[in-house]
């Protein structure tokens, strides 16, 4: 009987320490509990007034050995196993709190369109002339604005155009002419003259819609800003 009460203890408080060090430092309760009855267990096999202590000593070891030994940082990113949420970082990868790497920011790639052409369709100018209208030149004043925010370096091609009514002599002189007056009050409105390459009219030889309707008439009535980057 003296044998069994030697060795039974040393055979149960290493189970419990054993099991103990397979459980993180959060479950050091439960594994203090599983101890304190384990210790009463054995404080009795001494005597009925050891299992008190025997709980309390057991019980305590065996919180202490968890709290030591069942928490680890396997991954070596200095985030306890058991409050890492990114488990197997790769080493020397910085992580946060919960033991992740930071997001990879997303860089969106500029797309610079290189060439750009405004079409101007509302710009009516006054009866068979190239004169700007102030509802005209009130148009104009938000395609100036547009302008003046191109870089320097961009280049601006102006092509008038007409309908297919009058000769086409006279509605290539006509749009020529036009293109020249949306240009000249452009320059007034601040874009710089030196971004101006081209300018030019093309009469009626460009239509974009069926000369035939007054609506298709009305399209081909217009003039055209290339804007190359």
């Amino acid at each position: 009987m003296s044998i069994v009460r030697t060795a039974l203890p040393l055979v149960l408080l290493t189970s419990v320490l054993t099991g103990c060090a397979g459980l993180q430092k959060t479950d050091w309760p439960t594994c203090a509990a599983v101890g304190g009855v384990v210790g009463a267990g054995l404080g009795a096999t001494k005597s009925s007034a050891w299992a008190g202590g025997g709980a309390l000593f057991v019980g305590g070891l065996a919180a202490a050995y968890c709290w030591v030994h069942g928490d680890g940082d396997e991954d070596g990113d200095g985030v306890l196993d058991s409050l890492d949420k990114c488990p197997g970082t790769p080493k020397g990868v910085q992580v946060d709190a919960n033991g992740c790497p930071p997001p990879v920011p997303v860089v969106e790639e500029v797309v610079v369109v290189k060439e750009e052409t405004i079409v101007i369709r509302d710009v009516h100018f006054q009866f068979d002339s190239a004169k700007l209208t102030e509802a005209d030149k009130t148009k104009l004043e938000t395609i100036a604005s547009r302008l003046k925010q191109e870089a320097t370096t961009a280049q601006l091609s102006v092509t008038g155009h007409t309908d297919s009514v009058g000769s086409d002599a006279y509605n290539e002189k006509l749009s020529d002419k036009r293109a020249h007056s949306v240009v000249e009050y452009l320059i007034e409105e601040g874009v710089p003259r030196a971004s101006f390459v081209s300018v030019q009219g093309a009469g009626e030889s460009q239509p974009v819609a069926d000369n035939k309707t007054a609506d298709g008439r009305a399209m081909n009535r217009r003039t055209e800003i290339k804007i190359n980057r």
